[in-house]
C-alpha cells in the first residue's frame, strides 16, 4: 500500500511539474467590456502577485502603457515624434489619442492603495509622462508572500499608428491595455521602465484568465485558448480565454475576419484574415509550419498549444509585424505574387519571437538585441532552408534575407557610432534597429561560421533549454557559448569576440593588397600583403592560388595591421576568408585580388570586373 501511494505521488508530482513551466509570479483575472463606438474599454482585474525574490518590498510599481498616447507630453510621443515604423499619428484629432485611468487599487481585505498612486519617471524625469505608477505599502511584502490586488480601470484606445488601438472599418488590436505590474528583481529593486519609442516590454510569467464582452457580430482572437463563448441578452457576447505560463495578453476583434484553422505538430494554427486577403491564408499557414518545424528541430519544442496569426487591415497596418505570446500580427500585400516573400518573412520573424520574446523572456527595455537580434538571425536561417534565402526575386535579381541584415549594418555612415549593449531608448538616433536587429544577426551569423553550425545549434539549444520561462541576462548567453566553445573548439573562451561585438563598437575591414609576381622570364616568385584596416580583430584564413592551380590555406590571427607573404611560385589570386565566415567585414570587395597581366589589358579589367560581380552577387544572394 505504501509502495502504491509513493508511486501515485511521484506520478502526480511529475504531472504537476510538467504542467507548471514558469514561476507564475504575476497571475491575472481580467474582465473587460469593449464599446466599439467610443473605442473604450471598462475593465476589472484581480492580480495575484508573489514576491519571488529574497528581499521584502515596501512598494509596488505598475505600467500604464496606454498613457503613452495620452498627449504630446508623453515620453513615447516626444521620442517618436508621433511616427513609428512608417505610420504617423494625426495629433490634430483628439479622438486619435488614448489613455488609461485607474479608479480602484486595493489589496483584497487590506489596504486601499488608490490614494497613494504616484506617477514616476525612472528613465528621463519627464514629468509629463504618465506610463509608470508607484504606490508605497503600509506593510512590506515579504519574500515568498502573495498579495491579491483588485483594480478597476477605464481605457480609451488610440487610433492605431503604433501596435495598439482601433482603425477604420471596425478593426481593433488591443495590446498593452491593462495595468501591468513591473518586475521585482533579486536585488529588491523594481524594473518598471517608461514606454519609449524604441522599447518593447518586460514582465513576469503567470496565468491569465480573461473575459471580454463585445457585440455579437465581432470575431475575436486572443492569447492562449478560447474556453467559452456566451451570448448575452443585450446583443453582446462574452468570450473567455485562458493562457498559462505567459507574460502578456493581447487580443483583436473585427466583424469582418475570415477564420481558418488547421493542426500541425499538435499545435492549433488559427488565421484571422481580412476578406480581401483570404486567398493568401495558405501562405501564413505554410510559413508558420516551416518555422515551427525548423525551430523545434534546431532550438526546442514550442511549449504552447495554439498560435493565432492576425491579418491587419490596411488602415490598421501599424499593428502588423508584432508579437505577443501565442498571438502574432502579420501582413498581406495586394499584388504580392510568389516573387515576393514578405508575408513569409513577417510570419516567420514573428513566430520566432515566440521563442526569444515569448519563452526566453529577456528584458527588452535593456537588452532588446537578445530578442530582436536572435529572431532576425533565425529568420534568415529559416528563409535559407525553405525559400533559398530570398525575400524577393525580381526578374532574376534576388534579395537575400541574411545579406539584407548585413547590408543594414555595413552601409551605416559610421559603424563605430555605438555598441549594441545599451538600454534601448539610449541608442543614438537611427541606430536602434540596425544595432538590435541587423548587426546582432550579422555577428550571430559570424559566430555560426566561426564555431560551426553544430556548435551554434548546441549553443542555442542549451540557452533555450536552460532559460525558458526565465529572464536571462547577456552574461548567461555568453557563459553558454564559452562552455561549448571551450569543449568543442580550440578557444578557451569567446570573451574576445563578445567584447568587440557587444560591449564595444570596433569596425572590421580586412584587405589584400600589393600582389606582385616576377616577370615570366625571371625566377618565379609571388608576394602579397594583408591589411587590418579596421579596429576589430578576427582570426581568418587566407587562400593563395598559384599558377599551377595548387593552393595554400594560411591561418592568420588577424591581429597585425600589415603582414607580407612571399612564395617561390607565381600567384594567380589571393582571397581572405574564402568560406565567407566573417560577415562583420564592412568591405568584402577588398578581400580578394587577382594577378595583373600587363600584356593583357582586357584580361586585367575582366578579372577585376569578375571579382566585383562575385562580391555583389554574394552580397545580394545571387550565388547561394
Amino acid at each position: 500500500m505504501l509502495h502504491k501511494l509513493t508511486l501515485f505521488l511521484l506520478i502526480a508530482f511529475n504531472a504537476f511539474s510538467n504542467t507548471i513551466k514558469s514561476d507564475r509570479a504575476a497571475n491575472y483575472d481580467i474582465k473587460a467590456n469593449l464599446d466599439p463606438i467610443t473605442k473604450t474599454l471598462r475593465g476589472q482585474q484581480t492580480l495575484t502577485w508573489t514576491n519571488k525574490t529574497s528581499k521584502p518590498t515596501s512598494e509596488l510599481q505598475f505600467h500604464l502603457y496606454l498613457n503613452a498616447f495620452k498627449d504630446e507630453n508623453s515620453t513615447f510621443l516626444k521620442e517618436s515624434g508621433g511616427q513609428l515604423r512608417g505610420d504617423k499619428m494625426d495629433i490634430t484629432k483628439q479622438s486619435n489619442f488614448g489613455n488609461i485611468y485607474l479608479s480602484t487599487l486595493k489589496i483584497r481585505n487590506g489596504e486601499n492603495l488608490y490614494p497613494k498612486i504616484k506617477y514616476i519617471q525612472p528613465d528621463d524625469l519627464n514629468a509629463g509622462d504618465k506610463t509608470v505608477i508607484q504606490v508605497n505599502l503600509g506593510k512590506a511584502i515579504k519574500p515568498g508572500e502573495t498579495v491579491v490586488l483588485e483594480m478597476d480601470f477605464r481605457a480609451k484606445l488610440p487610433k492605431i499608428f503604433a501596435r495598439t488601438g482601433w482603425a477604420d472599418n471596425d478593426y481593433f488590436f488591443v495590446g498593452q491595455w491593462f495595468p501591468k505590474i513591473g518586475v521585482l528583481e533579486e536585488n529588491g529593486k523594481w524594473n518598471c521602465h517608461q514606454f519609449h519609442a524604441n522599447t518593447e516590454f518586460f514582465a513576469d510569467f503567470g496565468n491569465y484568465n480573461v473575459q471580454i464582452t463585445l457585440p455579437q457580430e465581432y470575431i475575436i482572437a486572443g492569447t492562449g485558448e478560447k474556453k467559452s463563448e456566451v451570448k448575452n441578452k443585450n446583443k453582446s457576447k462574452t468570450i473567455s480565454f485562458a493562457a498559462t505560463d505567459v507574460h502578456d495578453f493581447a487580443w483583436t476583434a473585427s466583424p469582418h475576419y475570415k477564420y481558418l484553422e488547421l493542426k500541425h505538430r499538435g499545435i492549433k494554427l488559427m488565421v484571422y484574415m481580412q476578406p480581401e486577403h483570404y486567398h493568401m491564408a495558405h501562405r501564413y499557414f505554410e510559413s508558420a509550419k516551416n518555422a515551427i518545424d525548423y525551430m523545434e528541430k534546431r532550438v526546442g519544442k514550442y511549449p504552447h498549444s495554439t498560435l493565432s496569426m492576425i491579418d491587419p487591415t490596411l488602415s490598421g497596418s501599424g499593428s502588423g509585424g508584432m508579437e505577443y505570446p501565442t498571438l502574432i500580427t502579420c501582413g498581406s500585400y495586394w499584388g504580392m505574387g510568389s516573387w515576393g516573400k514578405f508575408q513569409e518573412v513577417v510570419t516567420i520573424h514573428e513566430f520566432v519571437h515566440q521563442y526569444f520574446q515569448g519563452v526566453v523572456a529577456s528584458n527588452e527595455f535593456e537588452n532588446s538585441w537578445m530578442d530582436e537580434g536572435f529572431t532576425q538571425y533565425f529568420e534568415g536561417r529559416i528563409m535559407d532552408e525553405y525559400y533559398k534565402g530570398q525575400q524577393a526575386n525580381i526578374f532574376g535579381f534576388a534579395i537575400h534575407d541574411m545579406a539584407s541584415s548585413r547590408a543594414g549594418y555595413v552601409m551605416m555612415d559610421n559603424p563605430k557610432m555605438t555598441e549594441i549593449r545599451r538600454n534601448a531608448w539610449t541608442y543614438p538616433g537611427g541606430t536602434y534597429g540596425i544595432m538590435t536587429y541587423q548587426k546582432t544577426a550579422t555577428w550571430l551569423k559570424t559566430l555560426e561560421g566561426f564555431v560551426g553550425i553544430k556548435n551554434m545549434d548546441a549553443i542555442m539549444q542549451t540557452y533555450f533549454s536552460r532559460f525558458k520561462f526565465k529572464h536571462p541576462q547577456p552574461q548567461d548567453f555568453i557563459d553558454i557559448a564559452n562552455k561549448i566553445a571551450s569543449k568543442n573548439t580550440k578557444y578557451a573562451n569567446l570573451d574576445w569576440f563578445f567584447k568587440q561585438v557587444l560591449f564595444e563598437a570596433p569596425d572590421c575591414d580586412y584587405a589584400v593588397s600589393d600582389l606582385v609576381n616576377a616577370p615570366r622570364k625571371q625566377t618565379p616568385y609571388g608576394s602579397f600583403a594583408v591589411n587590418r584596416l579596421g579596429e576589430m580583430t578576427f582570426p581568418t584564413k587566407i587562400k593563395v592560388v598559384f599558377d599551377d592551380k595548387k593552393y595554400l590555406l594560411i591561418n592568420w590571427s588577424g591581429s597585425e595591421r600589415f603582414r607580407k607573404f612571399r612564395f617561390k611560385k607565381r600567384i594567380k589570386y589571393v582571397q581572405l576568408d574564402p568560406e565567407y565566415i566573417n560577415w562583420m567585414d564592412l568591405n568584402m570587395i577588398n578581400n580578394s585580388v587577382a594577378a595583373k597581366e600587363p600584356t593583357k589589358a582586357a584580361a586585367k579589367y575582366g578579372t577585376k570586373m569578375l571579382f566585383w560581380v562575385q562580391r555583389i552577387l554574394f552580397f545580394f544572394g545571387g550565388l547561394g
